[in-house]
């Protein structure tokens, strides 16, 4: 018989289904905050109650994630004395040191 179409899988053994994931901490303007290991730095941002960690040049209006994607570059941050690193796209690393634009 063949079928097409998904089948159905028991979640234990779904091949996708996430791993345990190791706790990390990175520190931001000073501050450690933990994260899990395959976060991005927006992400262990987010987790921690920060909406925004920029302004805008003109007005000093927040900014923080607006696409998630990279496109947008509202999420600009400095990581490890490299700036202007999208905070979306960057996966946190235990010990990254991140300084914000706000």
């Amino acid at each position: 018989m063949t079928t097409t179409g998904p089948m159905p899988v028991a979640p234990a053994d779904d091949p996708v289904r996430p791993g345990a994931a190791a706790e990390i901490v990175i520190v931001v303007d000073d501050v450690p905050l933990a994260g899990l290991a395959g976060q991005t730095i927006a992400g262990v941002l987010m987790a921690a109650g920060r909406q925004s960690w920029r302004t805008t040049g003109r007005r000093s209006r927040p900014r923080g994630v607006f696409c998630g994607i990279g496109v947008c570059f509202d999420c600009l941050v400095t990581v490890n004395g490299l700036p202007d690193v999208r905070a979306c796209q960057r996966r946190a690393a235990d010990g990254d040191e991140v300084t914000t634009h706000a």
